[in-house]
């Protein structure tokens, strides 16, 4: 009973029960067990799961993620969500929906139109034109994926260790954030052509996730074999693109060099078909909403899988690295929406979530290109 009871006070304090549920409704307190078991990653889990949202001033939107760019849409047999957070994902709707002109709000006929279909054919049909969506509670939880890469090199922490973050938006950044945090040398690697898209939103946000990181920005194609030579000299690789996209570059881990003790994190959306996911359609993949359904909190796949990749990376260092390590967001979520729900009506009070502390600016892009070329020189002339 205590135990329960501090969870709901300590989910009603982060400002989590204050972004879940109906948004002329309460707060919603169902999920308080997520947090605890965030807590047992990081003390500060409550922070790392609301930052963003308190950066940005988002508040519950019930069935409209926090972010607004997710919904939840009831069809003939269920529930699904789709994403729309990329100009192309917005661009696709008519195709989708096989019409040729549409209203500026798409989402009053998209809504429409999913109410007329099963769960499975609105899956399948946004996933032929690469538009995120979900069903919900289809994912399963599962551990990461481990496939021996190399030798292992026992009794390593992460002080001083090398990490090249070639990831981007929030579950990746976010576990490159925590590595750099625990004494490692992060660099953020960012496509000159394609730069990680939020570095043109929310500034707080990305220096917060970001700001203790060396920036490296470079042509992913005409410069791959300058990225290659980084990525073979570095500790730990955060990847968080599409695996083909690296592969087709000669960037994948069965490209690079070998190095003994390596770890490749690879975070995806759900398996190794490229299928995208966003946080909030990768929560409702596995299932971890709110009672209605309504989203829970603000894209919560996305720093719950960061904190996990940490904790793979920090396992997987014990082991003595030389792995890849694959973490599946939606599986993650499905993983937390095992804990026990709890009843929605609280009588604890629900304030906003507070702004995280942020320390120092994120540099701009590419100004540490010099430091890190001179790193991997000096890392190229000595043995691993």
């Amino acid at each position: 009973m205590v135990v329960v009871t501090c969870a709901r006070a300590n989910w009603g304090n982060s400002g989590l029960a204050y972004l879940t549920g109906l948004p002329d409704g309460p707060p919603d307190f169902s999920r308080a067990a997520v947090l605890s078991r965030a807590e047992r990653i990081a003390a500060d889990a409550a922070g790392l799961l609301a930052g963003r949202a308190a950066l940005l001033g988002l508040t519950r939107g019930g069935r409209v993620s926090a972010g607004g760019a997710s919904r939840l849409l009831q069809a003939r047999d269920g529930w699904c969500a789709i994403t729309l957070s990329r100009p192309d994902d917005v661009a696709a709707v008519p195709a989708l929906l096989q019409v040729d002109d549409l209203p500026e709000d798409r989402w009053p006929t998209l809504k429409a139109w999913a109410a007329t279909r099963f769960v499975s054919g609105v899956v399948e049909r946004a996933g032929l034109l690469d538009i995120p969506a979900a069903a919900l509670g289809e994912a399963a939880p599962a551990s990461p994926r481990i496939r021996r890469m190399g030798a292992p090199v026992p009794g390593r922490g992460l002080a001083g260790l090398l990490v090249a973050d070639l990831s981007s938006m929030w579950a990746g950044p976010l576990c490159g954030k925590l590595l750099a945090r625990a004494g490692a040398t992060v660099v953020k690697v960012e496509s000159r052509r394609r730069p990680d898209g939020t570095r043109a939103g929310n500034r707080a946000f990305f220096d917060w996730i970001n700001g203790e990181k060396l920036s490296y920005c470079l042509d992913f194609d005409g410069q791959a074999d300058e990225l290659q030579q980084l990525l073979a000299v570095a500790d730990i690789v955060i990847e968080g693109t599409r695996p083909a996209a690296l592969a087709r570059r000669g960037l994948g881990p069965d490209h690079v060099a070998p190095r003994a003790g390596r770890i490749w994190l690879r975070i995806i959306g759900y398996d190794d078909s490229g299928r995208p996911a966003f946080g909030d359609d990768a929560a409702v993949a596995g299932g971890l909403v709110g009672t209605g359904p309504v989203f829970c909190g603000d894209a919560i796949a996305d720093p719950l899988t960061g904190l996990e990749a940490m904790l793979a990376v920090t396992e997987s260092l014990r082991r003595g690295g030389g792995e890849l390590v694959q973490v599946a967001m939606a599986a993650v979520a499905a993983s937390y929406a095992e804990s026990p729900a709890a009843a929605p009506i609280s009588a604890y009070p629900a304030p906003p979530p507070q702004p995280p502390a942020v320390s120092r600016s994120a540099p701009e892009l590419g100004a540490d290109d010099d430091i890190v070329r001179r790193l991997v020189t000096e890392r190229r002339c000595v043995p691993c």
